[in-house]
């Protein structure tokens, strides 16, 4: 199955998961999994929130955030993954200049 995100209609959420500014995705989900290509502007963030039932993979495209991933900070940089398992919290800030783009799965458990 080939997924086309530019065909998919994009998402504005404002303070995602208690952020700061909005979080842009164009999403697709099946009930078994929600894969999405996302970004956040200079300064926005999506908040701190546990996977309690689920997991998810972050690949950053385009850019640098900043994850914290309980409660420690990690540089994700373009070309890089950061993964959070069931049971561990984690949140993704834009503190750079420039939007950041990235690709974020989240399978159904």
């Amino acid at each position: 199955m080939i997924l086309q995100f530019d065909a998919i209609e994009e998402q504005v959420v404002p303070n995602f998961k208690g952020g700061e500014k909005q979080f842009k995705t164009r999403m697709y989900a099946d009930g078994a999994c929600k894969i999405m290509r996302a970004s956040l502007e200079p300064g926005a963030s999506i908040g701190v929130h546990t996977h309690e039932t689920d997991s998810e993979v972050i690949f950053m495209l385009k850019g640098t955030g900043v994850v914290s991933y309980d409660g420690e900070k990690e540089i994700l940089h373009a070309g890089s993954c950061h993964y959070c398992p069931k049971g561990h919290g984690h949140s993704l800030c834009n503190e750079s200049d420039e939007t950041i783009e990235f690709y974020a799965v989240v399978p159904a458990q």
